[in-house]
Protein backbone atom coordinates (compact mmCIF):
# COMPACT_ATOMS: atom_id res chain seq x y z
CA UNK A 1 0.00 0.00 0.00
CA UNK A 2 2.83 2.38 0.82
CA UNK A 3 4.54 1.67 -2.50
CA UNK A 4 1.47 2.79 -4.45
CA UNK A 5 1.50 6.14 -2.69
CA UNK A 6 5.20 6.54 -3.42
CA UNK A 7 4.70 5.78 -7.11
CA UNK A 8 1.83 8.28 -7.34
CA UNK A 9 3.98 10.99 -5.77
CA UNK A 10 6.85 10.16 -8.13
CA UNK A 11 4.52 10.30 -11.13
CA UNK A 12 3.22 13.71 -10.06
CA UNK A 13 6.72 15.07 -9.57
CA UNK A 14 7.82 13.66 -12.92
CA UNK A 15 4.89 15.28 -14.72
CA UNK A 16 5.64 18.59 -13.01
CA UNK A 17 9.30 18.41 -14.01
CA UNK A 18 8.35 17.64 -17.59
CA UNK A 19 5.96 20.60 -17.74
CA UNK A 20 8.56 22.92 -16.21
CA UNK A 21 11.17 21.72 -18.70
CA UNK A 22 8.87 22.45 -21.62
CA UNK A 23 8.14 25.95 -20.28
CA UNK A 24 11.86 26.68 -19.83
CA UNK A 25 12.64 25.38 -23.33
CA UNK A 26 9.96 27.51 -24.98
CA UNK A 27 11.01 30.58 -22.99
CA UNK A 28 14.63 30.09 -24.07
CA UNK A 29 13.70 29.75 -27.72
CA UNK A 30 11.51 32.87 -27.63
CA UNK A 31 14.25 34.87 -25.86
CA UNK A 32 16.81 33.75 -28.45
CA UNK A 33 14.60 34.72 -31.36
CA UNK A 34 13.93 38.15 -29.82
CA UNK A 35 17.66 38.70 -29.33
CA UNK A 36 18.40 37.80 -32.96
CA UNK A 37 15.65 40.12 -34.20
CA UNK A 38 16.93 42.95 -31.99
CA UNK A 39 20.49 42.45 -33.22
CA UNK A 40 19.36 42.45 -36.83
CA UNK A 41 17.51 45.73 -36.28
CA UNK A 42 20.63 47.26 -34.74
CA UNK A 43 22.80 46.13 -37.65
CA UNK A 44 20.28 47.43 -40.17
CA UNK A 45 20.21 50.86 -38.50
CA UNK A 46 23.98 51.05 -38.08
CA UNK A 47 24.47 53.17 -41.18
CA UNK A 48 22.14 55.86 -39.76
CA UNK A 49 24.37 56.46 -36.74
CA UNK A 50 26.75 59.39 -36.76
CA UNK A 51 29.28 60.17 -34.03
Amino acid sequence: MDNEKTYKVMAGVGAGNLALGIVVLVTGIVAGVLMIVGGARLLRGKSDLMF
